[in-house]
């Protein structure tokens, strides 16, 4: 866990223009997302994903919101209907939206209105390549990135996949918020590391709050 000693010269860094880390912004409503996940798991299960590739995700996901985030041998998209239940992704929940909305306002950007939340879950070891969010229509809207449970070393690059990749650690109750010059950035999730986390154990969660539509 991150000392209270280095939080207040962690509230605002800029990553690079129009990227924002937000430390401990979302602390005081972190138990309350914590419990909104385990809801939502109840209506939409975590899974692993299968990439174009044929790969399976080591990070497991689920969706909620008007959109959910999916990936298949189709490739990368977005759809009104959970594949694995084939009903409707649960509503975002009010906790989730006022986050999200508080926090693109904090960095910037105001209006922020999402209608898609992909939470991932991510056990040791398990890692997210460096990628771009580019399947949303409207991407003059930010990205709102919150963190919960375990530490996770954020990567973040530039428009090119070449450009050099700068580590970043995020901590219990980060927000990160990426739009404008960097709303293309490329970034991704270092293997998890083996740790233990008051709240969540060994699990590391990651809401990442998207107008997609």
């Amino acid at each position: 866990m991150m000392p209270d000693l280095f939080l207040e010269e962690r509230r605002h860094i800029i990553l690079s223009p129009g990227a924002i880390l937000l430390g401990g912004f979302a602390l005081n409503d972190a138990e309350k997302l914590l419990v909104q996940i385990d809801h939502l798991a109840t209506f939409s299960p975590f899974r692993h994903m299968i990439t174009p590739g044929g790969k399976i995700m080591s990070v497991a996901m689920l969706s909620s919101g008007t959109l959910g985030w999916v990936s298949d041998q189709k490739g990368y998209h977005y759809t009104h209907t959970d594949p694995k239940t084939g009903k409707s992704w649960p509503p975002l929940p009010p906790e989730f939206l006022a986050l999200a909305q508080n926090a693109a306002r904090s960095a910037g950007y105001h209006d922020f209105k999402p209608d898609s939340c992909l939470v991932n879950r991510y056990v040791p070891g398990a890692r997210l390549t460096l990628h771009q969010d580019k399947d949303e229509r409207d991407q003059t809207a930010p990205i709102v990135s919150v963190s919960l449970g375990l530490a996770a070393y954020f990567l973040w690059g530039g428009l090119q996949r070449h450009e050099h990749i700068k580590r970043h650690k995020l901590f219990h109750g980060d927000v990160v918020v990426w739009g404008g010059h960097s709303r293309l950035a490329f970034h991704g999730i270092a293997p998890l590391e083996e740790e233990i986390h008051p709240l969540t154990g060994s699990i590391r969660y990651n809401l990442t709050f998207r107008k997609s539509g």
